[in-house]
């Protein structure tokens, strides 16, 4: 692995006891402390999602001999109870991407799959050097909504998002990490740097700033499993089921676009 080829980790919840919904892709307090432990020991250097777009496309400076991001998706309460303590420890960056109508407060439009952060632990993370990206509004798969539910669901986060923290967002995650040529671009256009996806592989330059990759860390990622994530190592392997099975799911989502959009276009 080299810098031009970087770890971005992507995380859920993290909980002991977490809810039905989000159990596969949660993580216990111990492990993720554990798992940090792994970073620091092996020299890595977390940077936040703005900072490696930044030095990927200006190519100003160089990143750190061991880059890697820690990413948080949706905005789970235990994020700032567990979380929080152990990345202010080590002194690590980190970027929390939320889903805005899922966080406790005025925005709550119902739907969270589990007990989410409140605003006031939004702005302690951000004060504690977390980087707050943008997860869409209500958390739909974007490539699925027409033009203008598309923009007002990466608007209504961008906006309230600037409201809540005093500055927009430069950073998006897509929900689910479904993406297309048009989200892409009305990301762009709604005033993103850069976006990530999921992909299950290591992020790489080449891939674009719309289109960065990560890999899932979840409940049943052991302590082995993660140092070969976080070393580039045997990921295809680790990830053969989860592509096959993301493979079939995206002919069935286009397959059901099309008829989508025949029906539209009837009316």
């Amino acid at each position: 692995m080299t810098t031009e080829s970087v770890p971005i980790l992507m995380y859920h919840s993290v909980a002991r006891v977490p809810s039905a919904a989000t159990q596969g892709l949660s993580v216990s307090p111990d492990d993720f402390e554990r798992q940090m432990e792994v970073l620091g020991e092996q020299g890595f250097t977390p940077l936040t999602t703005a900072q490696l777009a930044a030095v990927w496309r200006t190519r100003e400076k160089a990143l750190p001999e061991r880059p890697v991001l820690i990413t948080f998706d949706d905005g789970y309460e235990g994020v700032h109870r567990y979380a929080l303590p152990v990345l202010a420890k080590h002194g690590f960056a980190s970027t929390l991407f939320v889903s805005t109508g899922w966080l406790r407060g005025e925005y709550d439009t119902g739907g969270a799959l589990d007990r989410m952060l409140d605003w006031d632990q939004v702005r302690e993370l951000a004060a504690a050097g977390a980087e707050i990206g943008g997860h869409s509004h209500t958390h739909p798969e974007l490539d699925q909504l027409s033009d203008d539910a598309l923009r007002f669901e990466l608007r209504r986060c961008r906006d309230i998002v600037a409201d809540q923290l005093g500055t927009r967002p430069a950073s998006f995650a897509y929900p689910y990490g479904y993406s297309s040529r048009r989200v892409r671009e009305r990301v762009r256009e709604t005033g993103f740097r850069q976006a990530l996806a999921v992909g299950n592989g290591l992020a790489r330059r080449a891939q674009g700033p719309y289109a960065l990759r990560r890999v899932t860390v979840r409940r049943t990622t052991g302590a082995e499993e993660f140092e070969r994530l976080v070393a580039g190592r045997a990921i295809g392997r680790n990830f053969a089921k989860d592509r096959t099975l993301t493979k079939g799911y995206a002919l069935f989502r286009r397959a059901r676009q099309v008829r989508r959009k025949a029906i539209r276009s009837r009316v």
